[in-house]
């Protein structure tokens, strides 16, 4: 089978759950609002299987995976999360720091049992992003302790499960809060077990002399996604237990936008947003931004730019256009020094043009379930971002514990998603 052949054949189910849509509603521009027109009447949800089209085993991949079936999980350190901090501490300031291993426990969770522990208000505790809860994981969190009074007794929390762990690694203080998105990168320590090989013949029974070759093909894709990195979709967690982040968008964007209160002239505070629904939101931008880089490995351009592209500058939140690819572009994109981008949608899309502007919309046209979300984005002046279409892996390696056995050690940059490297080596990933 070829690389071409597996992207048909893998996205069939989604993309014709999309492609069945377009009966449901007439694709007219996406910014000629229907604003007469409720959710329902739009989009008969009975009839989308929001699943389906959330279900990132679906999306398409640049060549065919070669590792058929996996689990992943099975142990709470099959799944290792190091949270990649550099920062030098002051040493003074009203801020602890606090390094802190944990495992069968959620970010947020923790962090009201620290506000608790030092008795202040949960806003004071700072932590720059959410870790799996089902993974052993290091982050940081800072705790506002004012005057420095620590609490009398050391932060050995009982209220907590039987499978939950909680270890303090180091504490420092400092003169500053931790804000979210503040850690550069994440490091990962990822176990595959039970692996089925998808180039044997009999994935369960591998033969001493399928076995080597195999073994040679998963190491061969290793070093090729290394090279030149991976599609960098949003991973499932994004979208909720059966979609259900998106089905809670869709209800969103049934409601009218509600209208910001008058702030008075003379005031400079900036009043917070009535209406934040930041996971809602985050899904619905998301699966277009899947759909469209999903679009764009079909056609093999997610990784080699069009014309009127955004691109990225690798390591940075820089961007930059061209209206045309030269060979000093096709340099830095080979080298890895720029990425192609997509949209996140929202108003003020303005810097994409030609052909990667045209792409963007046809994607999103074709669909009345995307047209619907990215409609709803726009009613609530969510203003356009960019985001990488490709996903750099730095510091790839990787070992056998056994014939059936992989363990896979990388890091990625924040915002990016470990279950995306793992969708585009294994075809069937079990937790």
């Amino acid at each position: 089978m070829t690389s071409q052949d597996n992207q048909n054949e893998i996205t069939t189910t989604a993309q014709d759950s999309l492609d069945s849509q377009t009966a449901t509603l007439d694709p007219t521009a996406i910014h000629q609002n229907t604003s007469g027109q409720t959710a329902s009447e739009q989009i008969d949800l009975a009839h989308i299987d929001i699943a389906a089209l959330t279900d990132t085993a679906n999306l398409p991949q640049p060549s065919l995976q070669p590792i058929q079936q996996a689990t992943y999980k099975a142990n709470t350190t099959d799944f290792i999360v190091n949270e990649l901090l550099p920062l030098d501490f002051t040493g003074e300031g009203e801020h602890l720091w606090l390094h802190i291993e944990k495992s069968g426990m959620n970010t947020a969770y923790l962090a009201k049992l620290l506000s608790e522990w030092a008795d202040i208000p949960l806003r004071d505790v700072g932590y720059s992003g959410l870790k799996d809860r089902h993974a052993l994981t290091t982050q940081w969190f800072s705790l506002r302790i004012p005057k420095k009074q620590l609490p009398p007794t050391e932060f050995a929390p009982v209220d907590i499960g039987e499978n939950e762990t909680v270890t303090i690694l180091a504490q420092h203080w400092h003169n500053k809060k931790l804000n979210r998105g503040t850690h550069r990168a994440n490091q990962f320590v990822i176990t595959l077990r039970d692996i089925q090989f998808a180039s044997a013949s009999d994935g369960n029974n591998v033969s001493p002399e399928q076995l080597l070759p195999a073994k040679e093909v998963v190491e061969q894709h290793l070093t090729r996604i290394g090279r030149n990195g991976v599609p960098n979709y949003f991973g499932p967690q994004r979208f909720g237990r059966q979609g259900n982040n998106v089905r809670e968008a869709l209800s969103l964007f049934a409601r009218p936008p509600r209208e910001p209160r008058p702030q008075p002239k003379k005031s400079k505070r900036k009043r917070a947003p009535r209406e934040q629904n930041t996971m809602e939101l985050s899904a619905a931008r998301s699966l277009i931004f899947n759909e469209i880089l999903a679009a764009r490995v079909r056609n093999g351009s997610w990784n080699t730019g069009l014309a009127g592209e955004v691109f990225n500058l690798d390591g940075s939140g820089s961007i930059f256009t061209s209206e045309t690819l030269d060979d000093t572009l096709h340099a830095r994109i080979d080298s890895g020094d720029i990425h192609p981008t997509a949209v996140l949608w929202g108003t003020g899309n303005d810097k994409v043009t030609g052909g990667a502007a045209d792409l963007e919309t046809e994607v999103v046209q074709h669909s009345p379930l995307l047209m619907q979300l990215a409609t709803g984005l726009e009613q609530r002046d969510i203003k356009a971002q960019r985001r990488a279409l490709r996903l750099p892996l730095e510091a790839l390696s990787w070992e056998w514990s056994d014939d059936q056995t992989l363990v896979l050690n990388f890091t990625l940059t924040t915002g990016s998603f470990a279950t995306s490297v793992l969708a585009s080596l294994v075809q069937q990933l079990e937790s």
